[in-house]
């Protein structure tokens, strides 16, 4: 069976003794020091002499600023994770140039990441065993599923969450064998009240976790509110909310991999809607709904599944009128309000909203397929002419079940 190698991370949470959180801490902080420095190096540079610094100037700047009375503290934590800082800096320049991504700002002491990787020379695997530079002690890590036979870790990242949480990423290059090759497709319809709908009448509920901690988030961010400012107390109830979007983020996270993986799984070709996720979150009254279904990481998962295990994920335009196309005829119609859930269209067809709008981007996903990606879906796929203005008007047949009866027909 075919495979592909690929460099996966593996991500374990670990419990450092105090003495290794003394030392992680002080490596976080050194590792936000030079980023932020760097980053105002860069700057600088760019708006005084319309000059561009690159990675070896910023490692130079580096040497220099350890020499200095202010920041020889840097001399006391390994010097990888402070090069590896300025490489990722390099790639958000890179990523900003070619306008793939803002801007790089500055690192935040309470609300950035904190987080250090160690390349090879700066840790040593054996036997199960990790210990980084500078320590003495090996990680004690809880190991909750086993590396890849014969995988050696070629970076290793070490981060802390907002819930005081320390957890250690190896990144291992392995191989993946693929699925074996299928001929079935499915089409699949993102929502709120579903999760999602998949073309063969199938519906994934949506567990709605933040939702369901709502009670216990309004109870600990009022708690939160009451605090003194920059005080423990403060901390302590901060350290609480962030527990339970903790837990909220790790269900949500274990959901969607459990799901994604099915789908994978089970079918050759996806076909999903090309989303536009960040305007959407712009609607005050869906945002909070949609950022708790996680589309995009919905999304993100399963196409590098798919790129994994041997399997395509189309994408067709977002524009195309899914929920308003009857899947049987294709007509389509002008409107159709969010509270209608069924209709009924003028060939006898009665449509579940949801089923049929992922029947339909399952047949644009195969056009695709067919025709080739330039293909984009129809927009209007039944009109007719106006006898006076002469322009194309769409056709009014389709109408929702809920206006007729249990014996409703379609004359």
């Amino acid at each position: 069976m075919a495979g592909t190698h690929v460099k996966r991370a593996y991500k374990y949470r670990f419990y450092p003794t105090e003495q290794q959180k003394r030392e992680l801490a002080r490596t976080f902080g050194c590792v936000r020091v030079v980023y932020n420095k760097a980053l105002e190096a860069r700057t600088a540079a760019w708006y005084t002499e319309q000059r561009r610094v690159n990675y070896n100037d910023t490692s130079a700047m580096l040497t220099a600023w350890k020499k200095t009375d202010e920041f020889a503290f840097l001399c006391d934590v390994s010097c990888v994770p402070l090069q590896q800082t300025l490489r990722h800096l390099q790639g958000a320049f890179a990523n900003f140039f070619d306008k793939r991504a803002r801007y790089p700002r500055f690192k935040s002491k309470k609300k950035s990441r904190a987080s250090a990787e160690y390349t090879r020379s700066a840790f040593r695997y054996r036997d199960g065993r990790l210990t980084l530079a500078k320590m003495a002690e090996p990680l004690d890590i809880a190991w909750s599923r086993p590396l890849p036979d014969g995988a050696e870790p070629s970076t290793v990242t070490v981060s802390r969450d907002a819930a005081g949480r320390w957890f250690v990423s190896l990144l291992v290059e392995t191989g993946i064998a693929h699925h074996s090759p299928t001929s079935s497709a499915v089409g699949v319809d993102a929502g709120i009240t579903s999760l999602l709908t998949l073309s063969t009448g199938e519906k994934i509920a949506n567990p709605k976790y933040q939702q369901r901690e709502h009670v216990r988030l309004v109870k600990a961010q009022r708690s939160l509110a009451r605090k003194a400012k920059k005080s423990a107390n403060q901390d302590k109830a901060r350290r609480r909310v962030a527990r339970v979007y903790a837990r909220i983020a790790d269900r949500r996270r274990d959901h969607l991999h459990k799901v994604t993986t099915r789908l994978v799984r089970e079918n050759q070709t996806i076909v999903i809607e090309d989303l536009n996720v960040a305007g959407m979150l712009r609607n005050r009254s869906v945002a909070r709904a949609i950022s708790d279904a996680s589309w995009s990481q919905f999304r993100s998962m399963l196409e590098y599944k798919a790129r994994w295990y041997g399997r395509e994920v189309i994408a067709v335009d977002r524009w195309c009128p899914s929920s308003k196309t009857c899947s049987v005829c294709g007509l389509l119609l002008d409107s159709l309000p969010l509270h209608v859930r069924e209709w009924i269209c003028r060939c006898g067809a009665t449509h579940d909203r949801d089923v049929n709008a992922a029947n339909n981007i399952l047949a644009a996903g195969l056009a695709v397929t067919a025709c080739g990606g330039g293909v984009r879906p129809t927009r209007r796929t039944s009109v007719r002419l106006s006898p006076v203005k002469q322009e194309a008007q769409p056709v009014k047949v389709g109408v929702p079940a809920s206006w007729f009866g249990n014996e409703a027909k379609i004359s």
